[in-house]
């Protein structure tokens, strides 16, 4: 069974998050609410989440992929750790897979793992990405790196994510949600 870890700071785009968890859940993902402190965890508008885990306590290496939502300030509070950009470094350069959504690929810049990488962001946050391909698309897939544009890419967003972990009923689970 795949494994993919959230990360969750305070100000995290709640849709882009749990719309992720949700779908990737139903696709039998091992999926974990990952918070980089306490396992309280505030989103952008007011929902507080109980995460699964905390960064200090899981054990990165047994993952898969891993997803970072955006809002602000979460992708500031993920950018700022030290801790959640060489986890993002080191899985990209172990070809594991990279999601970020929103804001959050601005960590993915930060990181220094864009160069010639096409992706998608919200509008205004492609400044701190200089040395990838800026793309309109709500989802765009690029190496080991998946990226979506905005709260309205949510579902198209955790949909890609699901099929590239090889998931065989990612269309039936798209269905059965309506999608």
């Amino acid at each position: 069974m795949k494994k993919v870890m959230v990360l969750l700071a305070n100000g995290f785009e709640e849709i882009e998050a749990l719309t992720v968890v949700d779908i990737l859940r139903r696709g039998n993902v091992n999926c974990h609410m990952v918070s980089i402190g306490g396992n309280k965890v505030n989103g952008a508008h007011g929902i507080e989440v109980i995460a699964d885990k905390t960064l200090d306590s899981v054990e990165e290496n047994l993952y898969d992929a891993i997803v970072l939502p955006g809002g602000m300030p979460g992708a500031e509070n993920l950018k700022n750790n030290t801790r959640v950009v060489e986890l993002v470094q080191r899985y990209y350069s172990d070809k594991k897979l990279v999601c970020a959504i929103c804001a959050a690929p601005m960590v993915l810049g930060y990181a220094g793992i864009m160069e010639n990488v096409d992706f998608t962001c919200y509008p205004g946050f492609e400044v701190h990405v200089k040395d990838g391909n800026k793309k309109e698309d709500l989802v765009v897939k690029s190496h080991n790196i998946i990226t979506g544009k905005g709260p309205a890419a949510a579902f198209e967003f955790a949909y890609l994510i699901l099929k590239t972990l090889g998931n065989k009923n990612t269309e039936e689970i798209s269905k059965a949600m309506m999608f």
